[in-house]
């Protein structure tokens, strides 16, 4: 067939009908999925043709052979690839014979081309030029079988289907050609691809028909088919959607979309554009025959006057004007801030953060800081405590955000909940090993370092996209705070770190507790020499001491902690006379008044929940 006689058979009249899922018949009826289906062509063709059967008699028009996976790479895998051209031809000359026998003249045998099964460059190690050859390998092959069109489908990869439609067209300039791409749940392409930029590609790379299939159910693949339309209107568009989303029970796969609610949607997809409508993985001949009695019982004319079923649209996420946080404000005016580390509780109760909190706010603390499992101990997740302050206190938090002990898919869910949540000041760290808390046996690993977690954040979710590319459905506005350790063993290392976290978005530092105010301007100095003077707000850490003791704990113990020998003697003198806590309030107070003029702000963290120490250094330093 010709693509000009094939384009006008599609544009005149009614939508075709296609047939329906061929592996999940196959499974049905005893055939494993560690199986080559493929091979059924060769050693089970009464098995395929009694599938194609069924969906001719349900009404298909267009069968596609059962060669999906009948190429070089993925034969490869069961050692088949000697029997290729056997493979793929057979296929077709079963989908012939079955067609014959069940005298149906009109029914169009579509030569089935799916992906490769391997990764092109530049994210795999094929090269496109071997990509190419490999599916013109089949589709010689195909070709040479007489099938009457092509279709490449269940593609991702934009790359990937280039190779293929001009491996189609080098086979035969004149063959019909269907492109078919898949998506994810959030519409993309798993390479980020939204439905406009696959449309306006297909159509280019000389696709005569573009399609959608797979992916999830049919409300998904209208919105979809939707927004392809109006980029390509002049387009043809070939539709064939799953089941739903698949759903495993007891080991078995199941798919919810019922043969009713197709054919629902058969009517949908015609008034949107569809000219070739099936169905794809989960579908049966109960499915085809119900988008074929759909469309038998609408005349053209109904269709085009738009009376059908209403199907609803998509829930449209309304995009907020997200102004900055006041936090970020005041940094942005020049004040001087006070921020407070919190520690989550243990258990349930949350009265005493909640008043801790409270009177943090009466003394004039600018936000909470909520830390999230300190030393790796277990505590109720931070996202709930910053949830409840900012509802009870009305203040802003800033959510302390590790990343050791989260994959990229927890990394990403966490920044939507936190964004959800209206938590939007956040704190990024590496966070504690887990082999000094409470569960030493926990997972430790994580995907992302600080740097890239504020990467992700700036340059992906600030932007309305996740790693991946994905849309997200609206930028987050999320404030990024990093952390800095002002005394390190290897300070150029520490420089370099700073650097890139900045380069990649960090919008303010903090740093470890500071006992020497003088190692700030000596820290500037050092980083501007390495790299340029500090751009962003450095809020300088500030951790009451309580004793002698606590004090001899830090400077001994703690990387990044460092305390002179003034302050410690200061110390040991006030525990001789009692008055260890009072003399470590003095010591902060003292420390704020200095850093004034060198940082932006003070992080204070209260020792042992003493936030009442803290909330009177606030007033004597405010």
């Amino acid at each position: 067939m010709k693509r000009e006689v094939f384009i006008k058979k599609l544009c005149s009249g009614k939508p075709l009908v296609a047939d329906g899922a061929m592996g999940t018949l196959l499974h049905e009826r005893g055939v494993s999925f560690e199986n080559c289906f493929d091979e059924l062509n060769l050693t089970n063709p009464a098995l395929v043709g009694s599938v194609h059967q069924e969906y001719i008699r349900a009404g298909a028009e267009i069968i596609l052979t059962n060669t999906f996976g009948a190429n070089r790479y993925k034969l490869e895998r069961c050692g088949l690839e000697e029997l290729l051209d056997e493979i793929n031809q057979t296929g077709v000359d079963l989908a012939r014979r079955t067609i014959s026998a069940a005298f149906k003249e009109n029914v169009m045998i579509a030569g089935d081309v799916g992906p490769l099964g391997v990764r092109l460059a530049p994210f795999g190690r094929v090269q496109v030029e071997q990509a190419r050859e490999v599916f013109r390998e089949q589709i010689q092959s195909l070709h040479s079988a007489n099938c009457d069109l092509i279709v490449i489908e269940t593609m991702t990869d934009l790359y990937e289907i280039r190779e293929a439609i001009l491996a189609a067209r080098e086979v035969d300039e004149d063959i019909p050609l269907v492109a078919s791409m898949t998506f994810t749940r959030d519409d993309r392409t798993l390479l980020g691809d939204d439905p406009q930029k696959v449309a306006s590609k297909l159509f280019a790379y000389g696709a005569d028909v573009i399609g959608i299939n797979c992916s999830g159910g049919p409300n998904q693949l209208l919105r979809i088919l939707k927004k392809m339309k109006k980029e390509i209107p002049d387009s043809v568009f070939w539709v064939k959607p799953n089941a739903g989303w698949p759903e495993q029970v007891s080991g078995r796969i199941f798919y919810p979309a019922s043969a009713e609610y197709f054919g629902e949607y058969a009517l949908a997809f015609w008034q949107a554009g569809a000219r070739v409508i099936g169905g794809c993985c989960g579908t049966t001949p109960a499915h085809i025959q119900s988008i074929r009695q759909a469309i038998d019982s609408h005349s053209v004319q109904n269709i085009t006057n738009g009376i059908t079923l209403e199907i609803s649209e998509e829930e449209i996420i309304e995009e907020e004007i997200s102004e900055p946080t006041r936090f970020a404000k005041k940094l942005a005016a020049g004040d001087f801030v006070f921020s407070v580390e919190m520690q989550p509780p243990r258990g349930l109760a949350t009265k005493k953060i909640i008043a801790g909190a409270s009177l943090l706010v009466d003394s004039g603390a600018d936000a909470i800081n909520v830390a999230d499992s300190p030393m790796a101990r277990m505590r109720m997740s931070p996202w709930a405590v910053c949830n409840l302050i900012q509802d009870k206190v009305n203040v802003e938090t800033i959510l302390h955000f590790p990343t050791r002990g989260r994959n990229l898919l927890r990394v990403q869910g966490d920044l939507l909940a936190a964004h959800a949540l209206g938590v939007r000041n956040v704190f990024v760290i590496m966070g504690d090993p887990t082999a000094i808390g409470d569960y030493p046996e926990a997972m430790d690993n994580f995907d992302l370092a600080p740097s890239g977690l504020v990467k992700l954040i700036k340059q992906r979710f600030n932007l309305g996209i996740d790693q991946a590319g994905s849309d997200i459905g609206q930028p987050t506005s999320f404030f990024v705070g990093c952390a800095l350790n002002l005394q390190p063993n290897v300070p150029q290392r520490e420089w370099e770190i700073l650097k890139r976290k900045i380069n990649n978005g960090a919008d303010f530092v903090i740093t470890q507790p500071v006992f020497e105010a003088e190692n700030i301007p000596r820290f500037r100095q050092a980083f501007k020499d390495f790299y340029e003077e500090l751009k962003i707000p450095l809020i300088a850490g500030i951790l009451p001491l309580v004793s002698a003791r606590h004090a001899a704990f830090l400077h001994q113990e703690v990387p990044g902690i460092s305390i002179p020998d003034p302050i410690q003697q200061r110390m040991r003198i006030a525990e001789d006379n009692g008055s260890g806590p009072q003399e470590g309030m003095r010591i902060a107070s003292e420390l704020i008044c200095q850093v004034k003029n060198l940082a932006q702000g003070a992080y204070l963290t209260p020792s042992f929940g003493h936030y009442d120490y803290v909330a009177e250094i606030i007033d004597n330093t405010r």
